[in-house]
């Protein structure tokens, strides 16, 4: 505890230097500009010995002109601390058009439908177990991991998205990529069934994935490059609100076709849950990765993950957090602070 109690009082000068403490917006009537992101530092112990330092930043920017009172267009940009590390000058970049009352359509580089619709799992501190977790640039995993519950074919391919806006809580839509040298094209669909009215709230998510002829395309850094004939993806997730109250489930299953290589699909699930009082949060969450569960003729690799967090919200834009739990067998703590915008 002395030693967390010593570093954490470090971090809070460390994150703030990253980004401004306040978000960045200008709206004319006709044009509308928003800048917001994140900043993340902090230290992550991999079985209690030496600490390393971990960041992450995220930083999005957003213009809209409003062309008549039902249809507005915009662009996006965003850039973060994974991009930069994967020498990429963007995380998205896409132009939209969104009718009011009827949905929006998205093209450039960005994530599918399926995974925009996704439900990921509870959390509340700093490690971003639901898009490429930052424990695993620390704790190499011994084997192929899928690294989270949620369906991903990339950001580097030109793709087209048409999601509908949400009607009585149902939102729907799908997406068709191509233009890259990863494959030759994708077609994804996703579907989120929301109640928000009562005292439970309830969410509910599908989504489906089909990738023709996938060439050493990179799903994720925790596992190989995928070559095969074909890839299915599926996936499903749940959340549950009661009061301060969030309980979610959420899994992915990929399948690739006579792959050449080292295999990267298998099923990966997941749980978790959450607590918020006043100004102080709590988590628990459990993730369970099988890489290569289709093949007959290999060892599959099996990766439990679980971490308990604790985060304090200091302001509406600074909190603090702490997690420990373990990981590819290597149990670990981390803390750190985190800044929006």
């Amino acid at each position: 505890m002395h030693f967390l109690i010593k570093h954490i009082s470090v971090l809070s000068i460390i994150a703030l230097l990253p980004v401004c403490a306040s978000a960045i917006e200008y709206d004319t009537g006709k044009y509308s500009f928003k800048l917001t992101g994140y900043g993340t530092a902090g230290l992550i112990e991999p079985e209690f010995e030496t600490p390393v330092f971990i960041g992450d930043w995220r930083v999005r920017g957003q213009i809209n002109y409003r062309a008549t009172d039902r249809y507005t267009l915009g662009a996006v940009y965003a850039i973060d601390a994974n991009a930069v590390e994967e020498d990429k000058y963007m995380r998205e970049a896409f132009a939209l058009l969104e009718r009011v009352n009827l949905g929006r359509v998205e093209i450039g580089f960005t994530d599918s439908i399926a995974r925009k619709l996704g439900l990921g799992l509870p959390d509340v501190g700093g490690l971003r177990i639901n898009d490429k977790p930052l424990f695993h640039k620390k704790i190499v995993p011994d084997g192929p991991v899928i690294a989270d519950t949620i369906i991903s074919t990339g950001r580097s391919a030109l793709r087209l998205n048409l999601a509908s806006a949400p009607i009585n809580g149902t939102q729907y839509g799908v997406s068709v990529a191509g233009v890259t040298d990863d494959y030759d094209w994708a077609f994804d669909t996703g579907v989120k069934f929301k109640k928000s009215s009562g005292k439970v709230k309830t969410a509910f998510s599908l989504g489906a994935s089909f990738m023709d002829s996938p060439d050493n395309y990179s799903n994720d850094i925790y596992t190989p490059n995928v070559t095969a004939d074909w890839r299915v993806q599926v996936d499903a997730g749940m959340n549950l609100q009661y009061n301060s109250w969030i309980w979610g489930v959420s899994g992915r299953a990929i399948y690739d076709k006579d792959p050449i290589g080292p295999v990267s699909d298998g099923i990966v699930v997941g749980t978790g849950v959450s607590y918020d009082l006043l100004k102080y949060s709590v988590s628990l969450t459990y993730m369970f990765s099988d890489t290569g569960l289709w093949q007959n003729d290999i060892e599959d690799f099996l990766d439990h993950m679980i971490i308990g967090s604790f985060r304090y919200k200091y302001s509406e834009n600074v909190d603090g957090w702490v997690s420990g739990g373990i990981t590819s067998k290597t149990p670990f703590i981390s803390a750190g602070m985190r800044l929006t915008f």
